[in-house]
């Protein structure tokens, strides 16, 4: 099956971008495999015509978005993310009224509708940097409330206010689970994704996004890790790291959304190309002001 999507691939000169979340399989069979940020930098550069994203709805919608003139392709069309929904309707236009300097930052991982009503985008690869770099004292953190409260952590000169959303599979992460894994492994560093919760973050050694969790894990000189994030990463981090051993905790946080970019899915798309990510121009364009933005303020 891999040597059909390579040479589909190549027929088609199609691109294949996954998410370090995606199975396996997906990110053997990728192009680029990346966190968030690092994914929508290659969507706006890759010279394909076809664009097939192994992730997430926000994902594909971000990548028609930067690349109007592509056709961008998803493994399964209902793969997504809930955190990327979870905006009350009308509180960014209440905020806004409040505020009369309000800057509305939104975390990559909301959907396109959501974008159109921000001020920036922000990866957790970057969040902390833009924020910093931005003129306006206030600052409404849409959707994630663990990243915002992260981020106001470390810029306490701005009055950050804190939507209610959250990552089903990051927030289901324990204090109690973690310190089960510690206790079986009390040498092992801990490397936390900001989207967990607070106490848990307080356990960790290191807080950091996917991909700067695996850089640490890179230099690290320790050779046992617990890692706080989807378990999806694991296969970077054994192909960085064969003399490491790395921990999870359990239940495995695993998103089963990402788990629906199958080698199948893949290549039934590339055949059929099939399942089409479609944004109309006027939300295309007004979603496209705060992902520039973003890539113009992480230069």
């Amino acid at each position: 099956m891999e040597k059909q999507i390579e040479k589909l691939k190549s027929e088609k000169n199609a691109v294949i971008l996954a998410h370090y979340y995606a199975p396996e399989e997906a990110q053997r069979v990728a192009d680029y495999v990346g966190d968030s940020f690092y994914l929508a930098k290659v969507a706006k550069k890759t010279s394909g015509d076809i664009i097939v994203f192994c992730g997430v709805s926000f994902m594909g919608e971000s990548a028609k978005i930067l690349n109007p003139d592509k056709k961008v392709l998803m493994p399964d069309l209902t793969a997504d993310c809930p955190m990327a929904h979870m905006v009350k309707p009308g509180i960014i236009d209440e905020m806004r009224n409040k505020f009369s300097d309000l800057a509305v930052v939104c975390y990559i991982n909301s959907t396109a509708e959501l974008k159109c009503q921000s001020d920036v985008c922000v990866t957790s690869s970057n969040a902390v940097r833009i924020v910093k770099s931005l003129p306006n004292k206030n600052i409404f953190f849409i959707p994630d409330r663990n990243l915002g409260r992260f981020v106001a952590e470390h810029v306490p000169e701005k009055n950050i206010i804190i939507n209610d959303g959250y990552c089903p599979i990051h927030a289901a992460i324990t204090k109690e689970q973690l310190q089960a894994v510690k206790e079986e492994h009390p040498d092992a560093k801990i490397l936390t994704h900001p989207e967990c919760e607070p106490d848990v973050l307080k356990l960790s050694d290191y807080i950091g996004s996917t991909a700067d969790i695996i850089d640490y894990a890179k230099k690290s000189n320790r050779r046992e890790l617990i890692i706080c994030t989807e378990d999806g990463v694991k296969y970077k981090l054994i192909n960085d790291n064969p003399d490491k051993k790395f921990y999870f905790v359990s239940p495995t946080p695993c998103c089963k959304d990402m788990k629906l970019n199958t080698l199948e899915n893949i290549l039934s798309v590339l055949e059929k190309e099939d399942k089409v990510v479609e944004i109309d121009e006027v939300t295309r364009l007004a979603a496209l002001v705060p992902l520039n933005r973003m890539l113009e303020c992480a230069k």
